[in-house]
């Protein structure tokens, strides 16, 4: 099955909001601490090693990075954003002051957002950031896709209790669903790119 993603180009880096395209069409974010995986899921989900940027260094995502997605025989404008990883102790008190108020204008004014990919280490628990990101989607109805990564660092046996663990940590009411992902085992990659297109594809209510 040919990849609908696999089109991802790199349109622009914003720094502010309103350097972002125009607010029309539809476009899923992805968000997530700075040593998550977030540029590696990217990576694997459009099926192009070096489209987000990757690095040993966590927080090297500092802007808004959109990919444009050519629509196959479609006319509506299709992106991903890659939202500045978010949590790096490195990165300046100032730069983490800009980045979490144009991350909160984004969520409450982007019309075009269809959705948010949520990516965390499914290792360790939902930190402070992810639980913020949750109640903003519960709150604004907003769907989250909750991608936990870094699957194959465990058993398949610690894999469905850390799932089980946050799926019971969910609001009542939260348009959210979850999976377990690995960017080297290849895990739940399908899964997640089936997800994306589903937003995308799915007006906002």
């Amino acid at each position: 099955m040919p990849n609908p993603l696999q089109r991802a180009q790199f349109a622009l880096a914003a720094h502010q909001i309103n350097q972002l395209p125009a607010d029309t069409g539809a476009e899923v974010a992805f968000a997530g601490r700075s040593n998550a995986g977030k540029s590696s899921a990217l990576n694997a989900l459009t099926g192009q090693k070096g489209l987000a940027r990757t690095s040993k260094t966590p927080g090297r995502t500092q802007q808004m990075v959109v990919f444009d997605l050519p629509a196959a025989g479609g006319d509506e404008a299709l992106r991903l954003i890659d939202l500045p990883g978010y949590g790096y102790a490195k990165v300046p008190e100032e730069l983490r002051a800009h980045w979490k108020h144009e991350i909160d204008a984004y969520l409450q004014q982007r019309a075009s957002l269809r959705g948010v990919v949520l990516i965390a280490d499914i290792r360790h628990p939902l930190k402070d950031f992810d639980r913020q990101m949750l109640d903003f989607c519960f709150a604004s109805a907003l769907p989250c896709h909750l991608l936990l990564t870094k699957a194959d660092k465990l058993s398949r046996n610690q894999v469905a209790q850390a799932l089980a663990a946050v799926r019971k940590s969910f609001p009542d009411g939260l348009h959210a669903t979850l999976q377990a992902f690995s960017t080297p085992a290849g895990t739940g990659v399908d899964e997640a790119r089936a997800r994306v297109v589903e937003l995308l594809h799915t007006p906002r209510e």
